[in-house]
C-alpha cells in the first residue's frame, strides 16, 4: 500500500502548484483583487463567472489578457474596467489563464 500515500503527496503537490498560487499571488499584487474576487461580485464579476462566461472560447485567453492591459466596457454592465499599466502583457496571459482555470 505504498502508493496511496505516494499518490496523496503527488496530488497534494498537484493541487498546490506554484503556477496557481502565483498567479493568485500575481492578482494580488497587481491591485486586480481591488475590483475582484474569486467566487463573489465586487466592482466586478468574480472570477469564477467570468471563467463560466468564457469557458467555451477558445480566443477567451486573449481577450481577457488584452481586456486587462487595455480595460473594457459594457460586457459587465456600465461600470468600466480600466486599463492596468502595471501589468505587462505576459502578467496579463498569465493570469488571464488563471482565471479561467477557476471553478
Amino acid at each position: 500500500m505504498k502508493s496511496v500515500p505516494m499518490a496523496a503527496a503527488l496530488l497534494a503537490a498537484v493541487l498546490a502548484s506554484p503556477a496557481a498560487l502565483a498567479s493568485a499571488e500575481l492578482a494580488q499584487q497587481k491591485n486586480c483583487m481591488a475590483c475582484h474576487a474569486v467566487d463573489k461580485k465586487l466592482v466586478g464579476p468574480s472570477y469564477k463567472d467570468v471563467a463560466a462566461k468564457y469557458a467555451k472560447d477558445k480566443t477567451a485567453v486573449d481577450k481577457l489578457s488584452e481586456k486587462i492591459v487595455k480595460g473594457g466596457a459594457g460586457v459587465w454592465g456600465p461600470v468600466p474596467m480600466p486599463p492596468n499599466p502595471q501589468v505587462s502583457a505576459a502578467e496579463a496571459k498569465q493570469l488571464a489563464q488563471w482565471v479561467m482555470t477557476v471553478k
